[in-house]
């Protein structure tokens, strides 16, 4: 059995003129969650495409569960199981005939795929709502079926594309939990997400695309080391002043980071001694600050950097 569930190298994608990919390399062990990370437009979809065999690399190579994405695809698609950013179900069929239905279509008698359906059911909670036409469910329920019927194969490897994207903090909570089962079952999940919240929740490790690089990539605990031990919030009371002491704490060596269209400046702390610092410079510069405060570096933080970085250097 590979080491790997999924290896890529120097996977680049181009249409036409516009590139989405370029020279993208990870590897992602058996029964862990990566979390693939970046703006709109950055290539996490692309990516998706790629190691679940929908389209194929310009340029590179990639293997899912040991198997080629360009030579074997077909033992590729078997081994995974996908979840794009809408919906798969059928509106017409309910729930359970949902299940059966992709049961049937991996090969399963009528028996077996009634079984399985049941087990599904079951495993994410839909019997108040599994013989209901599936146009009647919540998206939160449109979800959880989605990643049911992903799930009929019993796939080792399981994409998941922006999965609550749309979803109500209740739907979003219960849906963390349900992937937090499947990665403890031993499913290898790659999800790709805009909320850092997410991340940093669910995933072992995390690689953040940008402009369809790997910009930065490592565990939450890593990322969130680069900023230093600590961060201090600053907020002024306008985006003039903000950027006015962004750019005077960057002078003084200090790693700071602009929310674009806020009065907040972020900083890594090096040193404790680095807030008094940080005032003195607020005096000087003669920008009130509203308020300070010094916390734990987060994800949100670590991608701001991030970004600041490749507009800077694009």
């Amino acid at each position: 059995m590979a080491e790997w569930a999924i290896e890529a190298d120097g996977l680049t994608k181009r249409y036409g003129e516009v590139t989405s990919l370029i020279d993208v390399c990870l590897t992602v062990p058996r029964a862990s969650v990566l979390a693939v990370l970046g703006h709109n437009g950055a290539g996490k979809t692309t990516l998706i495409d790629i190691l679940s065999t929908r389209v194929k690399p310009t340029a590179g190579v990639a293997s899912v569960c040991g198997f080629d994405v360009g030579q074997q695809a077909r033992r590729v698609r078997r081994a995974i199981g996908v979840v794009g950013q809408f919906a798969a179900v059928d509106d017409a069929l309910s729930g359970r005939d949902n299940l059966q239905l992709v049961a049937r279509l991996l090969g399963a008698n009528r028996r077996q795929a009634g079984g399985r359906a049941v087990e599904l059911v079951a495993a994410f909670d839909l019997g108040g709502v599994a013989d209901r036409p599936a146009r009647t469910y919540s998206g939160g329920l449109r979800r959880r079926l989605d990643i049911a019927m992903s799930l009929v194969g019993a796939p080792q490897v399981l994409f998941l594309d922006e999965p609550t994207t749309g979803l109500d903090p209740v739907s979003r909570s219960a849906m963390w939990r349900t992937i937090e089962e499947l990665g403890r079952n031993g499913t290898t999940i790659v999800l790709t997400t805009q909320y850092l919240e997410e991340a940093d929740r669910l995933a072992d490790h995390v690689v953040v695309l940008g402009l369809g690089r790997v910009a930065v990539s490592g565990t939450p605990a890593q990322l969130k080391a680069r900023l230093g031990n600590k961060t201090a919030m600053l907020r002024f009371p306008s985006e003039v002043l903000a950027y006015r002491m962004w750019a005077r704490i960057c002078g003084l060596g200090m790693r700071a980071t602009r929310y674009p269209g806020g009065c907040e400046v972020v900083v890594a702390l090096a040193d404790p001694a680095d807030v008094t610092d940080l005032v003195r410079a607020a005096d000087v510069e003669g920008a009130p600050l509203l308020e300070l405060k010094v916390t734990e570096p987060t994800l949100d933080e670590v991608y701001l950097s991030v970004h600041d970085a490749l507009a800077a250097h694009p």
